[in-house]
């Protein structure tokens, strides 16, 4: 985990009209790193998520992946922001997986997966086709191929999500709240794909309110509250000896 961070973010801000989201967020994801946000809803933990890979765009401060800045250029001192076509193709390399899982119900588990390799990177269909078949052995669906969402719970729909995502080959997965809509008997499995991915090396930024995964999967924790960074830390430090008022009233509700 050296060199130059994954992901850095410099006094990032955010507003939606009057509501000021984001207020000046400073945090860096090292290279192979589980990094897990924490906090209660409408603390800014999802909105930063989104910002990362510029579904939404930030009003102030500076978004860097891998040195590179999210969504602009820079020209002397002035931001200008990217092109569609160009932000793009930043996104390739991040892949996300959303609360609800949105795949395309008219397509089989295969067919989601197989779906933006091909689209979007022109592979050959025998090439992620393979690749598709080998992802979803990898998250315990080989035998889910070729059924439709509708036929499948939402833990297994949540793993061809993640299937999906792996399927562009990220350099980076962000996760948010990824096991909030599913069953209490559900959640397992897909902790335990993340899990795998964790111990695989891929770099993870985690919006969850799953304390024992960040516990024992995180490498780093930052709670967040209004918009702000509140304490950060080790997770077994944080989840286990918090320092701040904010951060013991939250986990005293939710541990």
């Amino acid at each position: 985990m050296t060199g130059q961070p994954m992901v850095k973010a410099e006094g990032v801000h955010k507003s939606y009209g009057s509501a000021h989201i984001l207020r000046g967020i400073d945090l860096e994801v090292r290279n192979g790193e589980v990094f897990c946000l924490v906090g209660p809803s409408g603390s800014g933990k999802s909105t930063f998520l989104r910002c990362i890979n510029h579904l939404e765009r930030i009003d102030g401060g500076r978004l860097s992946v891998e040195g590179r800045l999210v969504g602009y250029r820079q020209k002397g001192d002035k931001l200008y922001e990217l092109k569609d076509h160009e932000i793009a193709a930043q996104r390739r390399d991040i892949g996300m997986v959303f609360q609800r899982f949105n795949l395309f119900p008219h397509m089989t588990a295969l067919e989601n997966v197989m779906e933006a390799p091909i689209q979007v990177k022109g592979e050959p269909k025998a090439v992620a086709r393979e690749r598709a078949e080998r992802l979803l052995d990898r998250v315990g669906l080989r035998d889910k191929t070729g059924n439709y969402p509708s036929q499948l719970s939402g833990g297994q729909q949540q793993r061809v999500a993640i299937a999906r995502a792996l399927a562009m080959e990220p350099k980076l997965m962000l996760f948010d709240e990824p096991t909030s809509a599913l069953d209490p008997e559900l959640v397992g499995d897909v902790l335990d794909v993340m899990r795998d991915l964790a111990e695989s090396g891929m770099t993870m930024i985690v919006v969850t309110h799953e304390m024992g995964f960040a516990r024992e999967v995180g490498d780093s924790l930052v709670f967040m509250d209004g918009g702000v960074v509140v304490e950060s830390g080790h997770p077994r430090e944080v989840l286990g000896n918090p320092q701040h008022d904010r951060t013991k009233a939250f986990l005293s509700k939710v541990l």
